[in-house]
């Protein structure tokens, strides 16, 4: 079979390899589309410290079934699938609380074990999500970076009418802010590029802020009649706005931290206390997935808005190298199999 595959940093190529057999609990999956994803970017580069070499990277994925056993879900035989590509061991304290997502020992697809950006991938048969048949390949990757927004916005407790910062106009950013409008609130995009920004207002986000070349924090106290934000949502991973979240967020509001800085934040303590904020962590996703691949399917956000374009495998190796290069040229990559 053909897989994406890093030598090491800045050695991408695509090779041939031996199709996988499953082991017990096993599926094995014809894989028919994979997302790119910043990850992945970050792994070729280099500059993610989980992710060890050789890899085949890629943890978006979605299939069609070939072989399965018994499961839980009653996925059989050439059912459409995603795959939930967060691996946990069921046994650990945040396991026995249903936060999967938060387990001591969590292997992520494409990071610290082989991913699905090739022909064919074994994955755990009760890790399956079935999705429906006339679901389109090209968008079915889009549920997994989806869950990571759900997942964000569930943390926040986000409720109907209220205003909610997200800063980072990425692809997590932009669907957790159309999501947010699907739940009745009030997203406010934060970015430093005016063609994210302008991207945010195609997708119906109409409050946008440039905290390059405006004062973040009176635009925020302008949209919000002076209240603040009541949730602001870190997607960014950039230690300055990781920072700016307490500027941005009301009295008793609640913070999500979804990016991933590369260095520690020095908080203001005094004032977490004086304003009393919620501060939470955000991290992957717990049991989103059906509800991703509903609001893409029912079409509740516009997730296709997002995808800047679809290639071949054949194809994946020099837009990887592209990307890495011309980031702004690219929202979502999504790479037919």
């Amino acid at each position: 079979m053909k897989s994406i595959n890093l030598k090491d940093a800045f050695q991408v190529e695509l090779v041939e390899k031996e199709i996988p057999r499953p082991k017990e609990g096993e599926a094995l999956i014809k894989v028919k589309s994979v997302g790119i994803c910043g990850s992945d970017i970050g792994a070729f580069r280099g500059t993610n410290p989980l992710v060890t070499y050789p890899r085949t990277i890629g943890h978006e994925i979605a299939g069609e079934v070939v072989t399965i056993g018994e499961n839980k879900k009653g996925i059989k035989q050439g059912n459409k699938v995603i795959l939930d590509p967060y691996l946990y061991c069921s046994k650990c304290y945040p396991c026995s609380l249903g936060r999967t997502n938060c387990c001591e020992d969590l292997q992520v697809l494409g990071v610290h074990c082989e991913g699905g950006m090739a022909e064919y991938i074994c994955h755990p048969a009760d890790m399956l999500v079935k999705v429906p048949e006339d679901m389109e390949w090209d968008v079915v990757p889009l549920a997994e970076p989806l869950t990571i927004a759900l997942h964000g916005l569930h943390r926040a407790r986000l409720t109907k009418g209220e205003h909610i910062v997200i800063i980072g106009a990425g692809t997590i950013g932009l669907l957790a802010a159309m999501t947010a409008i699907y739940y009745g609130a009030i997203p406010i995009m934060i970015d430093v590029v005016d063609e994210r920004l302008r991207k945010a207002k195609e997708l119906g986000i109409h409050l946008t802020i440039n905290s390059a070349k405006e004062n973040a924090q009176k635009k925020v106290i302008d949209y919000t009649d002076g209240r603040k934000a009541e949730v602001v949502m870190e997607a960014s991973g950039a230690n300055p706005a990781v920072l700016m979240t307490l500027d941005l967020v009301a009295n008793a509001g609640r913070i999500i931290l979804t990016g991933w800085p590369k260095a520690a934040t020095l908080f203001p303590t005094d004032l977490i206390t004086k304003k009393e904020v919620d501060i939470m962590g955000a991290r992957t996703s717990a049991g989103e997935f059906d509800e991703a691949i509903d609001i893409i399917y029912k079409n509740k956000v516009n997730a296709r808005g997002i995808l800047t374009k679809t290639v071949t495998i054949d194809e994946a190796v020099e837009v990887i190298k592209d990307i890495e290069k011309n980031p702004g040229n690219y929202l979502k990559v999504n790479v037919i199999v």
